[in-house]
């Protein structure tokens, strides 16, 4: 990552253009080419630097609802219970991790908090596994930014 990428990475967590080019928009604010930042931006993803690059919602401003939710996923099952929870619309993204908890996802409906229950009740139902609910008390915004 040079310096560039890292001018990149801390413009663009502060906000992103909406308007008709926001690329090229964004691109002039950094002194780049339109290509540069989309290639750029492109390698970052490739590479793994950046794991995503869009926009975050707040469901609950929308109406909906979000959680975080885990599962012990016994090893010999987990690709087996990756599909079933990965099968339901409401999982946002899915995580594998080195905790007793080892498969932690959000779950995410765009209507009522009651949907979530359904959700996990629905996911218990076919894994035969206990869904562990965390739903966030506090809601913490935090920047990295890189000394360029």
């Amino acid at each position: 990552m040079d310096e560039i990428d890292k001018q990149i990475i801390n413009a663009l967590q502060d906000g992103f253009p909406i308007c008709d080019a926001p690329y090229q928009q964004a691109a002039a604010q950094l002194g780049l080419s339109e290509q540069d930042l989309i290639s750029r931006l492109k390698a970052l993803l490739d590479n793994g630097a950046l794991t995503r690059f869009g926009p975050l919602y707040n469901a609950e401003q929308m109406g909906g609802a979000l959680t975080l939710a885990a599962v012990k996923a016994p090893i010999d099952r987990f690709d087996e219970v990756t599909e079933i929870i990965n099968g339901f619309p409401e999982v946002a993204h899915n995580y594998a991790r080195n905790h007793e908890l080892n498969m932690w996802f959000v779950i995410a409906t765009q209507q009522t908090p009651e949907q979530i229950q359904q959700t996990i009740n629905a996911i218990e139902r076919l894994t035969s596994l206990t869904v562990y609910n965390m739903p966030k008390k506090k809601e913490y915004f935090v920047n990295l930014k890189l000394e360029a």
